[in-house]
């Protein structure tokens, strides 16, 4: 098996994008695979164990936690996963081992649901999450999840819903919008009510229509 590394410069400033080859050894908090005779160990959720069980060889994407005293490999078993990792740790008191609970006790859907909705009731049923941070996490993270699109979730930062058949031309709105100048969060929120005014509306009607109401 060959490591692959590939120079990511968007959102996630590791370098290590990934790490792929044969799974040796799986634990439901670490997952060591081998690359070239090298075993590299990831600290991984429950979510990206359970994605893992009964397979031989595994690919995980990677965020590398660089500090004087140490050096970590958290893994992910998808970009949603990590990304919510990330935007996790952005949030003051949330260091990498509380970000990696919150995400054994919620999956990436739920978390996004848990968020936009504004549940801190919920969110302060993990393990070392009291209310003041739950509530900050929420205050923090409420507009920047708008960009994770997790399959399953159903509600959005607004706690409103889409229909899967509108997802596509809300998206493609919300899009344009931004391109516009316009903030997400709002956007989005001014689009799902066009949607649910007028549920055959085409993209440039929602476009037309969100533009007079933003």
């Amino acid at each position: 098996m060959r490591l692959k590394i590939v120079l990511y410069t968007h959102k996630n400033t590791d370098m290590i994008e990934y790490v792929k080859g044969q799974l040796t050894d799986l634990t439901p908090t670490l997952a060591v695979i081998e690359c070239h005779g090298v075993g590299y160990g990831l600290n991984i959720s429950l979510n990206t164990f359970s994605a893992l069980q009964g397979k031989q060889e595994a690919k995980l994407y990677v965020h590398e936690s660089i500090r004087e005293d140490a050096y970590t490999l958290f893994g992910f078993s998808t970009r949603q996963e990590r990304s919510l990792f990330l935007l996790l740790i952005t949030v003051s008191g949330i260091g990498g081992n509380t970000a990696r609970m919150i995400l054994s006790a919620l999956t990436p859907a739920e978390l996004v649901d848990v968020i936009g909705s504004g549940n801190d009731k919920l969110l302060k049923t993990v393990k070392g999450i009291g209310l003041k941070t739950a509530q900050r996490i929420i205050v923090d993270l409420k507009d920047k999840i708008t960009g994770i699109d997790i399959e399953g979730t159903t509600s959005k930062p607004n706690g409103q819903t889409i229909a899967p058949e509108h997802k596509e031309i809300m998206e493609e709105a919300i899009a344009a919008l931004t391109m516009l100048g316009f903030s997400p969060a709002p956007s989005q929120k001014v689009v799902m009510a066009i949607l649910k005014e007028e549920p055959d509306a085409t993209v440039e009607r929602v476009i037309k229509l969100a533009l007079k109401r933003l």
